[in-house]
């Protein structure tokens, strides 16, 4: 058995964003179609997600917001993360973590907790020492725990599943220092 490799990460310009529409469509496609409560109800298709990722990448361009991605060997797209900067004047040290996502057909890699990693050291670079996100109950839990975020409490019928069914959501924070 290899050893395995770290996924490589990186944060795409909204340029390039923008010829990886596809890709990243795919990526949320195959996250709803799966199961994932990321606020998009099944079937979910590229009619639903290109605009979704269009306002992604104009929050890139604007520099409200920081769209990373995990590349497999051949540099297809296999998981994204972005960082949400605080919109408020009071709260200048702020991100939302949102959108965690890989494709099923990676799972299992280490490829959730490389995007999360490296969310945190973007986060840190760009001067924020307390990130925030929320997430369905289950739905990467564990990831979050063994990162050391800290879970505040679940909301209960916060939120659909991609079936429609409710689901409670749990909130988590994480203070970054060093």
């Amino acid at each position: 058995m290899g050893v395995r490799r770290p996924p490589a990460i990186r944060a795409l310009a909204a340029d390039e964003a923008s010829v990886r529409l596809a890709e990243l469509s795919a990526v949320l496609i195959d996250s709803v179609e799966r199961g994932a409560s990321v606020g998009f109800l099944a079937p979910m298709t590229e009619v639903k997600a290109e605009p979704f990722w269009r306002g992604v990448i104009e929050g890139v361009a604007t520099g409200v917001r920081r769209l990373l991605v995990a590349e497999d060997a051949a540099g297809r797209i296999s998981g994204t993360v972005q960082l949400v900067f605080a919109a408020a004047e009071n709260q200048p040290h702020r991100a939302d973590v949102s959108k965690l996502l890989v494709l099923g057909s990676a799972r299992r890699r280490g490829i959730g907790e490389a995007l999360m990693q490296a969310a945190e050291a973007e986060a840190k670079a760009a001067g924020r020492t307390v990130l925030v996100l929320d997430t369905a109950t289950a739905e990467a839990e564990r990831l979050y725990a063994r990162a050391g975020w800290i879970r505040l409490g679940a909301l209960p019928d916060y939120a659909l599943m991609p079936d429609g069914s409710l689901c409670d959501t749990v909130f988590y924070y994480k203070r970054l220092t060093g």
